[in-house]
């Protein structure tokens, strides 16, 4: 008897992909539904600055494509697989490799002209910075004393 591998979400997961292609959502070079894995991500809002965290071990960042067209900002690429011959005792295989896609859509705050993206220890890091005008400004409030 093999071990399998539970995924309760595996199944919806896999009719939403063949919906998505039945209904001609593929029209793009790549989408998610043609993506072999999702990266979780991790999105915080500061003062000044959208902070978005994105996991990608073993993803090197040349292989990593993120522009912004629209609003919408785009993450895609690929975890290649190393050659791994069957004798070398592999039972099982839960690491996840292939092609990825993520798509976010921004607000009108967001200064897409100073995107800046850097990617250290598997994590890639995307700083969109806001708009000066849309920052919070301090109005002193003055005596009438």
């Amino acid at each position: 008897m093999a071990i399998m591998r539970y995924e309760p979400w595996g199944l919806l997961t896999q009719l939403q992909k063949e919906l998505e292609q039945m209904r001609g959502d593929v029209s793009r070079e790549s989408s998610s539904a043609t993506a072999e894995w999702v990266p979780s991500v991790d999105i915080k809002e500061e003062t000044d600055k959208f902070v978005l965290l994105a996991d990608l071990p073993g993803v090197k960042p040349e292989e990593i494509d993120v522009s912004m067209e629209n609003g919408v900002l785009t993450i895609k690429g690929e975890k290649r697989t190393e050659a791994k011959a069957e004798k070398e005792g592999y039972k099982r295989v839960e690491r996840t490799y292939g092609s990825f896609y993520r798509r976010f859509s921004l607000p009108d705050t967001a200064n897409s002209d100073a995107i800046s993206a850097v990617s250290k220890h598997g994590v890639l890091e995307i700083v969109i910075p806001k708009r000066e005008s849309v920052q919070p400004k301090k109005i002193n409030v003055a005596s009438n004393e």
